[in-house]
């Protein structure tokens, strides 16, 4: 096998593509939908690199049908998209929009014709506006509503989509969005921050109920973004930066959904910060509640380096200001973001879950990608190594994995970077829409076709 090759997987693994609402559909003002905090944020001037916004992105919401060509045309078993919850209930909570879910039952019904199989995320960071007017996810209404938006979706799409992941990345919707400030709704907060992240979790263990309420025999995940933090040098100061990183962005959402408890030394990483009030009795059964399988997205491994704290005061300090700072490694190739290329910290992230979680999951690979920072619609062989690489680093794990999803199917709107970075197999011209299949979208069509071949 080559850089330039899959490696043979078994016969059942599922090959798929996955995009996400606010980032493809267009249409925020079209047949009731309702502002979310993408909305929001993308009208505050900087928030965006480009000043653009998800107005418009790749107007899927029209051109839907387009996108089912592409996957079909690729051979993907499954494609992972999200429902924009300001779309099904516009004020988070009460009515429910009829024509926002005609859409994704349109779209659910094309894609069942075809043979391709969906993966539907809840929650990929498009909070209806209505509700942080509210306290967003710092108050624990918030996962109730999303709890009950979940039981409207489900029962509305469950006799033909029997794969459902609660959120996406709930990192970054609650470190990112909440105390880093880089994401909507923008906030730079300690307490906040870590409440949006515990009430993310309730969320996710109450609409697991609420799913598989409104349709028994539904399969539900979460997607959760690991990246495994390294000291950047042997030295015992960043060895322990490396611990404290892990403790923010992997095993705060790890330990409480697959082991039923916040990991050692989050609590005192935390102290004087947060006096963790918002944490009750029960929750962590909750949240731990079985899941039926794990997505997982992976991009680069975190280099970590310890740093002066930005605040002395712990009370003044945000979520994120642990005393750690990510370098760059020498001799390490990085993507056009200045992303590690690191194909083995995908092997490392899923050996150290099957260590770690005993009884783990099957899992699948949700989201895997590179950017280019460039207009050109067809050459791209960094792409086509970067894929063959990760998949093969994913076999190697040795754990139960069902599926790899690429991210992303076409270019979109990517959050706070704009339309700068191209994640997509195929180019998007934006003033137009139109999609043009790049060269790793006809290489990644004849390696799943000899996939296949190979298997039947």
């Amino acid at each position: 096998m080559t850089d330039s090759e899959l490696p043979r997987m078994p016969a059942g693994f599922l090959w798929g593509a996955a995009t996400a609402a606010y980032q493809i559909e267009g249409a925020v003002a079209e047949d009731g939908r309702g502002d979310s905090i993408w909305d929001t944020f993308s009208r505050r001037s900087g928030a965006v690199a480009d000043g653009s916004s998800g107005a418009v992105a790749c107007d899927s919401y029209h051109r839907w049908r387009d996108d089912v060509d592409l996957l079909d045309g690729l051979g993907a078993g499954a494609y992972r998209f999200s429902i924009a919850w300001p779309r099904i209930v516009p004020s988070g909570d009460g009515e429910v929009n009829k024509p926002g879910l005609d859409y994704y039952d349109r779209l659910v019904d094309a894609l069942c014709e075809r043979g391709i199989r969906p993966f539907v995320t809840l929650y990929h960071w498009d909070l209806p506006q209505a509700l942080e007017d509210r306290g967003g996810w710092r108050a624990r209404d918030t996962a109730e509503r999303f709890a009950e938006y979940a039981s409207v979706a489900a029962g509305r799409l469950g006799d033909r989509v029997g794969d459902w992941i609660t959120l996406n990345e709930p990192y970054c919707s609650s470190i990112v969005g909440y105390a880093e400030g880089r994401h909507a709704p923008g906030a730079t907060e300690g307490h906040g921050a870590l409440a949006a992240a515990h009430h993310l979790l309730v969320g996710h263990g109450l609409a697991v109920a609420a799913v598989r309420a409104a349709c028994p025999g539904a399969r539900v995940g979460i997607t959760l973004n690991l990246s495994p933090a390294v000291p950047a040098t042997s030295s015992e100061a960043d060895r322990d930066a490396a611990r404290r990183m892990d403790l923010l962005v992997n095993r705060q959402f790890t330990d409480p959904v697959l082991g039923g408890a916040y990991p050692d030394g989050f609590d005192r990483l935390y102290a004087g910060v947060s006096d963790l009030s918002f944490r009750r009795a029960g929750d962590l059964a909750l949240i731990g509640a079985p899941l039926d399988f794990l997505g997982v997205n992976y991009y680069y491994r975190i280099h970590a380096a310890a740093a002066p704290y930005e605040q002395p005061d712990p009370a003044l300090r945000t979520a994120c200001d642990i005393g750690v700072r990510s370098v760059p490694r020498e001799g390490v190739p990085v993507t056009d973001l200045g992303w590690p290329i690191e194909p083995r910290g995908l092997t490392d992230t899923l050996t150290g879950l099957a260590g770690r979680f005993p009884g783990l999951p099957p899992i699948y690979v949700t989201e895997n990608g590179v950017a280019e920072v460039r207009e050109d619609p067809g050459a791209d062989p960094d792409r086509i190594r970067f894929i063959a690489t990760h998949v093969a680093a994913a076999a190697e794990a040795g754990v139960d994995l069902r599926g790899y999803f690429y991210w992303s199917l076409i270019d979109n709107f990517e959050w706070a970077r704009g339309y700068g970075p191209r994640f997509g197999l195929a180019h998007v011209d934006y003033p137009t829409g139109n999609r043009t299949p790049r060269a790793s979208y006809h290489w990644l069509r004849d390696q799943l076709a000899r996939q296949h071949a190979t298997t039947v």
